[in-house]
């Protein structure tokens, strides 16, 4: 599996690419410390999955991001980010990253992290809750120059619907087949289907689809 660093520190990128290089089934193809060397060296090394920061000089992470996945549909990003708060988080989806981590995540789990993201998962820091997704899908206006897809519903199945809710509210397959008393096998044939019939990137972008739709809606802010 190739996955190309993105940052703009020399230590972190250093790191992660010993983290990458020392685990059976993964190659760093290349390091980028801007935004715009992200995007040529993904036109060029066409990695599985890039590892990208938010914050780089020029071209940010975001811009990075939509560039490269506009030009290309099999190469996943998966966002580091420093804070669980950080304002970029729902601009990232939106650009069609497939998902993101903070920073000190465990390499154990970055590892599984990169796994998940290049089998099309969706994936979501652990530490950020459904409700903070939420908020920014409500409080974030659309980007001009993101990516299109179709957010009308209409023509999702009654259970499409129930499974696109399920995943907007961060449920695993597992967690979506017990809750609908199905195989998981039917629910990832579901989730096909949706990511089929609303143009979607992948499971990321259902989550996004499925609160820009008003199939859910966002939680009420705290006080």
């Amino acid at each position: 599996m190739r996955v190309l660093l993105a940052d703009d520190q020399d230590l972190l990128r250093g790191s992660l690419r010993l983290l990458v290089d020392s685990t059976p089934g993964l190659v760093a193809v290349g390091e980028a410390g801007t935004g715009t060397e992200a995007v040529e060296l993904a036109r060029r090394e066409r990695p599985d999955v890039v590892l990208m920061d938010v914050r780089m000089p020029g071209l940010d992470g975001i811009e990075a991001t939509r560039r490269i996945c506009a030009e290309s549909s099999t190469v996943k990003v998966l966002i580091l980010t420093t804070f669980d708060l950080d304002e970029y988080v729902y601009a990232g989806l939106r650009a069609g990253a497939g998902g993101f981590l903070l920073k000190n995540t465990p390499p154990a789990d970055l590892l599984a992290a990169i796994r998940v993201i290049a089998a099309g998962e969706g994936l979501l820091a652990p530490s950020v809750t459904r409700r903070l997704i939420a908020e920014f899908a409500r409080t974030t206006p659309a980007a001009p120059s993101g990516p299109r897809w179709s957010v009308s519903l209409d023509g999702l199945t009654g259970r499409e619907r129930e499974v696109l809710t399920l995943v907007a509210r961060g449920l695993s397959n597992q967690e979506i087949a017990a809750a609908l008393h199905v195989s998981t096998a039917t629910v990832k044939t579901h989730i096909g289907h949706l990511i089929a019939k609303l143009g979607a990137r992948d499971r990321a972008q259902l989550v996004i689809a499925a609160y820009e739709g008003g199939l859910v809606s966002a939680a009420p802010r705290r006080p």
